[in-house]
């Protein structure tokens, strides 16, 4: 207890001496370090020089007018000294501290003292009055202190953060509204703190809440959602991400200008919630790079200022250079945002060559479970292939998407998400955030409730089970719990197979109706055949159904007979007096239980399809002679699948339906064209001209929740628990990606000894006895 009493007492006494010392101005961002580095800088690199005359002219422009950008004409006058620029700046400031109030709320009971603008004012005067410090009379610092205390400060935090008057909590708007106030809040009490002698108390304050704040996680009685994920993500979306880490992140750098370096027990998410950021997104040849758009997003939204500012900061890792590069100009710098203040003062020094040398670490493919978001892609190089999945939450900037996805393809966006618009507009609510405006499935017409946007979804949808095998990807989303009131089962898989994405979606309801599968798309689609062809520039896919039953894939000139392809409007994003067509596939028939398994090809330079279809008999003879993936169905009893062709390997796919959920208290026990297993989902590989007959000459098998496979008497995998798994054997070694239960005891057959066993991308030992390895997994 004595110790406790000194530490308290020691760190008072830290608050107060601090709070007494007295400051150099300026100290905030603007620091006269900075500015040397800066006017040394651009003496040399030719950017930042542009960049700078294009800011001080900006700054000398606004001299002859009333308004002007604050930020900008504080730099001018730290760079240049010259005092006409600093008058500007108190003209400016005096009008922001002499209004009567920044921001307020009367439409709110209780009435709301600060919101946005008041964030807006805290920051626009904390950098002018640290700017032009040394330009103002003791008198008027005290008298422009007072007023941003009293307009902005006090506001803020009574509203957000105070013990006695607090109107909001962390379960209410503790989002990025909470970040930007009080962040904001927390510069402002930084900048007065000469003046105000509680301001040094204030910041400590907003630095001890940002803790509760990254660590929120969430409400049940308020169906409100965690914060950030365990792997960094940001529920409400990239924009909203980068918005709202931004604001803690300038009240950071502030802080450490100030105080110094400081650690902090969520360091670890920040540099988590940045590699979201680049998992999320997608770089291309031309144009800018662009990023996932679920939610209240857009094409282009990025984690920039996240990753500069932790950088700046001595917390960024070396890949953020590769990020920010590819982020960057065309001229190859990470110096996007290299036109306003803090981007020049802060911009990242390095040569062009040395950045573009830097690899992305990451791995191929990302799943955050917490907030149901995940990202399977070809490569991490320009213009590949990325799928985005999201299965999770809906509430405020998060859409009722569960189960939806997107796909990127050379260079291009091709499916997409449904968009944003203003939220004042009618159509954002009937709309851009209801499901019907995004790749989901329907059933009458519904999915999730439409109120979902207010009161957010009880039981919020999920993505689980991801297997990166390289040439095989899988992920799973259950889209179930929030559109219970109509479905039973609304899973989605999808199995990644090369050039070839299958979509499966497994259905039921409580009573007999239609089905719909929704696909919006970027640009132009066009029927070939049994295909959608949908192309954006040179980027094009095709879409092709397969089950519910069709017609024979030779079937020329249109869609099957037995699927009803329906052209729907919807909205453009971002302008709504503009409208696009998306599809709607369903069955002719109506039902309670049925699976959908749609294909996508990629289309590349090296597998165009012919102008003309042409038939053949089960198969489509126009892909045979184009390269492209030849698909061809398989049926059998308690059976459906693909057999796929390409890049010199068959991939034979079964879907076994006793393995949905229909036996109660049995174990899915089924024999598929030889291959004993319960699992759901088998893919086995083998070279094209290989014998299948023989189960050994298989060079790759994935299993999707089984516990057994094997073939003529030979086990290729027992577990006693069901598991996620792929298995690709090369040469002298075994490569795996397991998923399933915390203790795993599995079995895989391996009739030579292997040199190495890689499980989930780290070396295993394990012992090779009786053509088997077993590996022995406690998580």
């Amino acid at each position: 207890m004595k110790k406790f009493i000194i530490i308290c007492l020691s760190c008072l006494l830290f608050k107060v001496t601090l709070g007494q010392q007295k400051k150099a101005h300026p100290y905030l961002f603007y620091t006269n370090e900075r500015v040397k580095q800066t006017q040394e800088r651009i003496k040399s690199d030719t950017l930042m020089a542009k960049a700078w005359q294009t800011m001080l002219l900006q700054a000398t422009k606004s001299l002859e007018t009333k308004g002007g950008n604050l930020e900008v004409i504080t730099l001018a006058y730290r760079m240049t000294g010259d005092k006409k620029y600093a008058e500007k700046v108190k003209t400016l400031l005096l009008d922001w501290v002499n209004r009567p109030q920044w921001d307020g709320m009367d439409d709110r009971t209780p009435r709301w003292n600060s919101g946005l603008n008041t964030a807006r004012g805290c920051f626009q005067s904390a950098i002018a009055f640290d700017g032009i410090y040394d330009m103002l009379s003791p008198a008027e610092r005290k008298d422009i202190a007072a007023k941003i205390v009293k307009l902005g400060i006090e506001p803020a935090l009574n509203d957000w953060v105070s013990e006695d008057k607090r109107l909001h909590s962390l379960n209410s708007m503790g989002h990025n509204w909470w970040s930007a106030v009080v962040f904001e809040a927390g510069i402002a009490a930084l900048a007065v703190m000469n003046e105000e002698p509680k301001a040094n108390e204030w910041a400590h304050e907003v630095m001890r809440a940002s803790k509760e704040w990254f660590t929120f996680a969430g409400s049940i009685l308020e169906n409100k959602p965690a914060n950030f994920d365990r792997d960094g993500g940001f529920y409400e979306s990239v924009s909203y991400a980068n918005f709202g880490v931004s604001e803690y992140l300038y009240f950071r750098l502030a802080w450490t200008n100030i105080f110094g370096k400081i650690n902090m027990p969520y360091d670890n998410t920040l540099t988590k919630t940045v590699d979201w950021f680049i998992n999320a997104s997608y770089p291309t040849s031309k144009g800018r790079m662009m990023s996932l758009n679920f939610g209240d997003s857009n094409d282009h939204a990025n984690g920039e200022r996240p990753a500069k500012l932790l950088l700046a900061l001595g917390l960024g890792k070396e890949h953020y250079h590769w990020y920010l590069n590819e982020i960057g100009n065309s001229e190859g710098r990470e110096d996007l945002n290299l036109n306003t203040p803090l981007g020049l003062l802060y911009t990242v020094e390095g040569k062009k060559s040395e950045v573009r040398a830097i690899a992305n670490p990451l791995p191929t493919s990302a799943i955050y479970k917490d907030m149901g978001w995940g990202m399977l892609r070809s490569s991490w190089a320009k213009d590949a292939t990325l799928l985005g999945v999201k299965s999770g939450f809906t509430w405020n900037h998060a859409h009722a998407d569960a189960g939806s996805f997107v796909l990127y393809h050379n260079g291009k966006y091709l499916l997409i998400d449904g968009g944003d618009v203003s939220y004042g507009l009618p159509e954002y609510s009937s709309y851009f955030v209801r499901s019907e405006a995004h790749n989901v499935m329907l059933f009458n017409g519904k999915a999730q409730d439409p109120q979902d946007q207010y009161h957010a979804v009880k039981t919020v949808g999920q993505l689980h089970h991801l297997v990166d095998g390289g040439s095989l990807k899988y992920i799973m989303a259950d889209a179930t719990a929030p559109t219970s009131r109509y479905f039973l089962r609304n899973y989605r898989h999808f199995l990644w197979i090369d050039n070839v994405i299958l979509v499966l979606d497994d259905l039921k309801t409580y009573e007999v109706g239609k089905f719909e599968f929704l696909l919006h798309y970027q640009n132009e689609a066009k029927k070939k055949g049994p295909d959608l062809e949908i192309t954006n520039g040179n980027a094009s896919v095709l879409f092709r159904p397969l089950f519910p039953e069709t017609l024979p894939l030779g079937y020329p000139h249109d869609f099957p007979d037995k699927m009803k392809l329906e052209e729907r409007q919807g909205l453009k994003d971002r302008d709504i007096k503009t409208k696009i067509p998306y599809y709607a596939l369903s069955p002719a028939e109506p039902s309670r239980q049925t699976k959908f398994l749609n294909t996508i090809l990629l289309v590349n330079e090296n597998n165009k399809p012919l102008e003309t279809f042409v038939g053949s008999s089960g198969a489509n003879g126009a892909a045979a002679r184009t390269n492209l993936p030849v698909i061809e169905k398989l049926e059998g009893t308690n059976m459906i699948g693909v057999k796929i062709t390409q890049n010199g390997k068959v991939t034979m796919v079964y879907l076994n339906l006793l393995a949905d959920g229909r036996l109660m208290h049995r174990n899915a026990n089924n024999t598929i064209e030889g291959w004993e297993t319960d699992a759901y989902l088998t893919a086995i590989t083998y070279p094209e001209n290989a014998d299948i007959s023989n189960p050994d000459n298989a060079t790759s098998i994935f299993v999707s929740n089984g516990s057994y496979l094997k073939k003529n008497d030979k086990v290729f995998l027992s577990s006693l628990s069901k598991v996620f798994l792929n298995v690709a054997y090369e040469k002298d070694k075994i490569d795996v990606q397991l998923d399933g239960q915390p203790v795993m005891h599995v079995s895989l057959r391996s009739v030579q000894k292997p040199q190495s066993v890689v499980v989930n991308g780290k070396s295993a030992k394990v012992e090779h006895s009786n053509q088997k390895v077993v590996l022995d997994i406690e998580k």
